[in-house]
C-alpha cells in the first residue's frame, strides 16, 4: 500500500529537518529552502517555455543542483556529516559561466536598464530571476545569523540570478522580441 502524502505532523505548525530536529515552519532555514524550491519550480515553467534544447537541458541540470542546495539548506548541520547528501561543486558554478559567456557571443552589447518582457517565455525566466535574487538575500541572512550555509551555495544562487538574466535576453533574441529599454522620466 502505498502511503500518504499528508502526515498530519505539521499541523502544529512544525517540521521537522533532514535529521529530525524540529524547526518551526517560518524558521528562516525553511524559508530559505521553500524558496530555493519556489525557483525550482519557476526554472520548470521556464524550461516549458523555452523551445532551445540546449537551455533546457542546462535549466534541468540547475534544477538538479538546486535539489542538491535543497537538501543541504533543509538538512540539520550537526547531523550533516553523518549523512550522505548530495554535493554542489565548483565545477556546478562554473557551467553557469561558461553558459553565460556563449549566450553572452551571440547578445549585443547593453547599453541600458531593460524592462522585463516581451514575450511570456522572458518575464518568466526574469520572475525566476527576481526568486533566485531572493533566495540569495535569504541565504545571506542566514549566514548574517550564523546558521550553517555552505558558503558555495551563496555563490551558487548568486551566479544563477546572473545565469537567468542572460537567459532572459538570450529567450529574447532567439525569440526576435526586441528589448524594450528603460528611458528614466526626468523632470
Amino acid at each position: 500500500m502505498a502511503s500518504k502524502i499528508y502526515t498530519k505532523t505539521g499541523d502544529l505548525g512544525k517540521t521537522s529537518l533532514i535529521g529530525g530536529t524540529k524547526v518551526p515552519k517560518n524558521h528562516l532555514r525553511i524559508e530559505t529552502y521553500g524558496t530555493v524550491d519556489e525557483l525550482n519550480s519557476y526554472l520548470g515553467l521556464v524550461g516549458d517555455l523555452l523551445e532551445d534544447a540546449p537551455s533546457k537541458l542546462i535549466l534541468k541540470e540547475i534544477q538538479d543542483r538546486l535539489f542538491t542546495v535543497g537538501s543541504s539548506l533543509a538538512c540539520d548541520p550537526d547531523k550533516e556529516p553523518l549523512m550522505k547528501l548530495p554535493g554542489l561543486k565548483e565545477a556546478d558554478v562554473t557551467l553557469l559561466e561558461n553558459e553565460m559567456d556563449k549566450m553572452d557571443e551571440v547578445l549585443p552589447p547593453m547599453k541600458s536598464f531593460i524592462l522585463p518582457g516581451g514575450h511570456v517565455a522572458v518575464s518568466t525566466t526574469h520572475i525566476a530571476r527576481c526568486i533566485c535574487r531572493r533566495a540569495e538575500r535569504l541565504c545571506v541572512n542566514m549566514q548574517e545569523h550564523e546558521l550553517f550555509i555552505d558558503p558555495l551555495v551563496i555563490k551558487y544562487i548568486n551566479r544563477l540570478s546572473d545565469y537567468l538574466f542572460v537567459l532572459s535576453r538570450y529567450a529574447g533574441y532567439l525569440l526576435q522580441v526586441g528589448e524594450v529599454a528603460w528611458k528614466p522620466r526626468v523632470e
